[in-house]
């Protein structure tokens, strides 16, 4: 038998709401009113008893609708209760396992890229970081595949003030070279930091963002001389299907 769903108005409600949401300029009634399927009697009731509940707001003398500011603190509730760590491991073990390699989960932290979970490689050699270590995003792979999901304003916001810090030879150093990678790394919908943050030590990055949020990154860590070309396509195909079980999970 099929769920059946009650309260017809809550999901007009709903529809009202996301396009609120969506829309590049707040809207007024008329222009929900040749939007929507919904009746513009029944969207003014709508209206004012969200109003009421302090889910949207109205300015302006042509009454534009915008949301309540009480979704930030249903947003913060959210956070505090979402543990990214919790949903992704499960996954980034099998990735561990596939592999063979030392698997990362990061979050954005300012600039930085902070390590929350590392899931050792079985191999003999070990990688030099540590969980609640930081790292720059313009160096590190998961920074980079975070940075590559940015519109030119947050691209923008991050690189005000930012010095470039040569940690190896082939550390990016300067905005241009940083850009065009970034054009490359969402072209092809993973980073690689090849040798750029850590000597000797070659990642695979991938962004988690879904819808609009960052929730994080992950990477794939393995020194330099266990990467070739057939092994790193391998491990992309690998990485780009764990990126997608933990959104499906989000």
């Amino acid at each position: 038998m099929e769920n059946k769903l009650y309260g017809a108005v809550l999901l007009k409600a709903r529809q009202i709401l996301d396009y609120i949401a969506s829309a590049s300029e707040a809207p007024t009634l008329r222009e929900l009113d040749e939007q929507l399927d919904i009746s513009k009697p029944t969207i003014y009731k709508i209206l004012k008893t969200l109003e009421y509940c302090g889910y949207v707001r109205v300015e302006g003398e042509d009454k534009h609708y915008y949301l309540g500011t009480i979704f930030l603190q249903y947003a913060q509730a959210v956070n505090n209760s979402f543990n990214i760590e919790e949903i992704a491991k499960p996954y980034l073990k099998e990735l561990r396992d596939a592999t063979n390699e030392t698997v990362n989960l990061g979050i954005i932290e300012g600039k930085s890229v902070v390590l929350l979970s590392k899931l050792e490689s079985t191999n003999s050699i070990k990688l030099v970081s540590y969980i609640g270590g930081k790292m720059h995003m313009y160096s590190s792979a998961m920074g980079k595949a975070v940075l590559a999901t940015y519109n030119d304003k947050q691209l923008s916001e991050y690189l005000t003030g930012i010095t470039f810090e040569k940690l190896t030879a082939k550390t990016i150093d300067n905005e241009q070279e940083l850009l065009t990678n970034l054009n490359e790394t969402r072209a092809q919908g993973y980073s690689i930091d090849d040798v750029e943050n850590q000597p000797g030590v070659y990642c695979l990055g991938f962004a988690l963002v879904k819808n609009g949020h960052t929730f994080g990154a992950f990477s794939i860590s393995t020194p330099e001389y266990r990467m070739d070309d057939k092994k790193k396509e391998q491990f992309v195909k690998l990485g780009q299907q764990t990126q997608q079980k933990i959104l499906n999970a989000i």
